[in-house]
């Protein structure tokens, strides 16, 4: 027994050694090819569709057959009148699309290509439902965010944003770029401010006798330091920084929501749903859901979404450390002494 559990480990570090050099092999190839999968795809889904389906499939359940043959006949003479109105007068596509918003907004690349796929085909009477779920984060990276869904009022084409959990800070100042903002009950929007922190290690390294140095050209290069002694009158121009991108925030907002009164929801608090409403931050309640459904009884509303390919390395690493793993515990489950 000990002998087939020593040639098992054996083996299994053989094939790690293979693995690691298949891995290694990969990586010096994939640093000097260029693959196709660099590059992202957009994906397209008829919302209207499945939703079509879903409900057919319900009916088919759920009805006799007797019943479910005359929701048939009806929904095909719901289909001509559908199409017949079509051909009369376009009553518009809807685009929807998700946005997720991490601390640097780095999901405004797959934003900026969705919104540019729209533009380049919307016609007339369409419109776009966004999404939104953040907390906020850097003030580039959202006011990028929010540039990006005003190229859409540019266009005049209509915008609603949809708040199913947080729109705050970075997430409201996207939020209200939108013609129409809605909100779930307990969603947290607002949190019209803004916040800045960060630790001091200078007493620690004082105590233990390291010393820190930094050279700036400018009495303003930088105004507060991690490493350094931070004086007081850094504190006080970093506190002007902050107020200043303060007043650029409600001057955006204002811009777009010219109606709420900044002196009273412009001062970095939240507000759920229902609260926000009265405060003229959201314009109705009800769930992304709803809204959507709503919009695919009459209309065709598809999802747009940007995907970055994963790399063929990437695959392949990813699957070779599964292997290894499940080969690692098949080995130690087998040959494990009694």
């Amino acid at each position: 027994m000990e002998f087939l559990y020593e040639y098992g480990m054996f083996l299994a570090k053989a094939v790690t050694i293979v693995v690691a050099i298949v891995a290694v092999i990969i990586v010096v190839l994939a640093s000097t090819v260029k693959h196709k999968s660099d590059k992202g795809e957009l994906r397209i889904t008829n919302l209207s569709e499945e939703l079509e389906e879903l409900k057919h499939g319900l009916k088919e359940e759920l009805l006799s057959k007797k019943q479910f043959k005359a929701y048939e006949k009806q929904l095909k003479a719901e289909e001509k009148a559908k199409d017949k109105a079509a051909d009369d007068a376009s009553t518009g596509k809807v685009f929807v699309i998700d946005f997720k918003g991490s601390i640097d907004a780095a999901e405004v690349a797959s934003l900026r290509e969705e919104i540019s796929a729209i533009l380049a085909i919307a016609e007339k009477g369409d419109e776009v439902v966004v999404n939104v779920e953040s907390g906020g984060g850097m003030v580039h990276g959202y006011g990028l965010a929010s540039s990006q869904l005003d190229r859409l009022r540019q266009a005049n084409i209509p915008l609603t944003v949809c708040v199913d959990k947080v729109a705050a800070s970075g997430g409201y100042m996207m939020a209200c770029v939108a013609n129409k903002i809605y909100a779930a009950p307990f969603a947290i929007v607002g949190s019209i401010g803004v916040v800045a922190q960060l630790p001091n290690f200078n007493r620690l390294l004082k105590k233990h006798e390291i010393d820190y140095e930094q050279h700036t050209a400018g009495n303003f290069k930088r105004t507060l330091t991690v490493f350094g002694e931070n004086s007081d009158e850094g504190r006080q121009k970093f506190q002007e920084e902050l107020e200043e991108t303060h007043v650029l925030f409600k001057a955006f907002v204002g811009k777009y929501r010219p109606e709420l009164d900044l002196v009273k929801v412009a001062t970095g608090e939240h507000w759920y749903g229902q609260q926000a409403i009265e405060l003229g931050l959201v314009d109705a309640i009800s769930t992304s859901d709803d809204v959507i459904m709503s919009l695919a009884a009459e209309r065709t509303v598809y999802k747009m979404r940007y995907q970055v390919r994963k790399k063929l390395a990437d695959k392949i690493a990813h699957g070779a450390s599964l292997s290894v793993n499940a080969i690692f515990n098949r080995l130690i489950e087998k040959n494990r002494p009694m």
